[in-house]
């Protein structure tokens, strides 16, 4: 997920988006550990994904309490 497609989601879609890739970072990780996966670097771009999620979030409710200041 680009950072052009993450401006685009509103703060809705983004926790939603961010919980749907935290579910499966979470099974990929089972499934890697019960055995290999075919892909091991799609855990690495699922991981780097919640973060770029995290961080819009975060920039959007730190702008939305400075607005209410």
């Amino acid at each position: 997920m680009k950072n052009s497609e993450i401006l685009e989601l509103t703060t809705e879609e983004l926790s939603a988006r961010l919980s749907e890739e935290k579910s499966t970072l979470t099974k990929l990780k089972f499934a890697h550990a019960v055995s290999a996966i075919e892909n091991p670097t799609r855990i690495t771009k699922v991981r780097k994904d919640i973060a770029r999620l995290t961080t819009e979030l975060t920039k959007r409710k730190a702008a939305s309490a400075s607005e209410q200041n």
